[in-house]
């Protein structure tokens, strides 16, 4: 395994003074941009007469899902300053593009990644490659860009006030990540879905449907009279919309949920219920619902915003939005077996250090009782 560890972006910030200059200012491009919603343009028609989101996307960005308030506190930033950002992450990922030393123990590079200035950033780097670190940058691919939606240079995906997850209805925190079965090692079923090769990890297929912040974020969109498919890259799923159903009653959960979608002018609205414990969205499942919306908003772009309600977790609903963009080539197949491999040596890891803790606690129970002959407070102590 391959570290994802880089020594360069900390003296970027030093000095550029990053973590100061940037502004909680909103930045917008120019009308001729064609990123950007046109006065008058409407997307074009396909042969069903609806508007036509079919192609290949991608959903890649430097935009991490979550605000860092210590370096960008406001909701945009910018024009300089994301300019910046985008130079220090390429350069920091062009450092970062060499081999491990082979002679680094695991704790060697646990240690470096810990250390990181980009793991600061994004914490969620390390994820890539658990505890040593994650791949280095010759194995990511995050995007080259800070995401701009409507002209303006985001610092987080969610859209809540401060960019972070609300609170639940009790008032504690919830936890992002919950139910992904990292820990635990009782049986293969209990393993995280993307290990298994069953469903993406980092949420690609949704819904919401997001970056994973590493690789392969990517889509393909194909549309008929009565059905939206979308192709995920990663792990090969393809996610169904019903266009004008209704859901299902028979208790069925499929791992994507149960998406109708209906068209309201231009946008295509996807609402999303059933959805199965296994994809729960930040420990949210039973009476989860998603709603999302997609907008052709110009030839390059697809706008794309959605909201997460559930009335035993959260007062009231929030979400996110960000940009699709074009692909640059189409989706190949994507083989999945790393987890396939690993897994029989995880659990069998698992049952030796249970064993040896079994044979360490029963050796000291039979252990005999040090005599009391001779010490203190024994018959010949006194």
């Amino acid at each position: 395994m391959r570290r994802l560890t880089v020594l360069a972006l900390g003296t970027a910030l030093a000095t550029t003074g990053l973590a100061l200059a940037v502004h909680a200012a909103p930045a917008k491009a120019p009308a001729a941009d064609p990123t950007v919603r046109q006065p008058g343009w409407s997307p074009p028609k396909n042969a069903f007469g609806q508007p036509d989101l079919s192609g290949y996307w991608s959903n890649a960005t430097m935009t991490p899902l979550f605000r860092n308030v210590k370096l960008t506190p406001g909701a945009t930033m910018d024009p300089k300053d994301a300019q910046r950002v985008e130079k220090i992450f390429s350069d920091a990922l062009a450092e970062d593009d060499k081999p491990t030393d082979p002679n680094e123990t695991t704790e060697q590079l646990s240690k470096k990644a810990s250390e990181s200035a980009l793991l600061k950033i994004r914490p969620e780097f390390k994820a890539a490659g658990g505890d040593v670190g994650g791949y280095n940058a010759a194995w990511i691919d995050p995007g080259s860009h800070i995401m701009e939606v409507n002209g303006e240079y985001r610092t987080s995906i969610l859209t809540t006030p401060d960019g972070q997850i609300p609170k639940g209805k009790d008032g504690k925190p919830i936890n992002p990540y919950a139910g992904y079965g990292r820990d635990t090692y009782d049986s293969y079923e209990t393993r995280s879905l993307g290990e298994r090769c069953i469903m993406g990890f980092g949420r690609n297929a949704g819904p919401p449907m997001l970056s994973n912040g590493f690789y392969n974020n990517d889509y393909y969109i194909i549309q008929t009279a009565d059905t939206v498919a979308i192709q995920i890259e990663l792990i090969h799923d393809t996610r169904i919309v019903r266009l004008g159903g209704k859901h299902r009653t028979d208790g069925v959960r499929p791992w994507m949920g149960d998406s109708i979608g209906r068209w309201d002018g231009d946008t295509l609205v996807v609402e999303t219920t059933n959805i199965p414990k296994g994809e729960a969205w930040m420990g949210s499942w039973k009476n989860l619902k998603v709603t999302e919306w997609f907008t052709r908003v110009s030839p390059t772009r697809i706008d794309y915003r959605f909201q997460v309600e559930d009335p035993d977790t959260w007062d009231k609903p929030w979400g996110g939005e960000y940009d699709f963009s074009p692909m640059k080539g189409v989706i190949y197949e994507y083989a999945c077996h790393e987890g396939n491999y690993a897994l029989p040596s995880i659990l069998a890891g698992a049952r030796r250090q249970e064993k040896e803790a079994a044979e360490a606690a029963a050796t000291k129970v039979s252990a005999p009782a040090p005599s009391a002959a001779g010490g203190k407070g024994g018959p010949g102590g006194r």
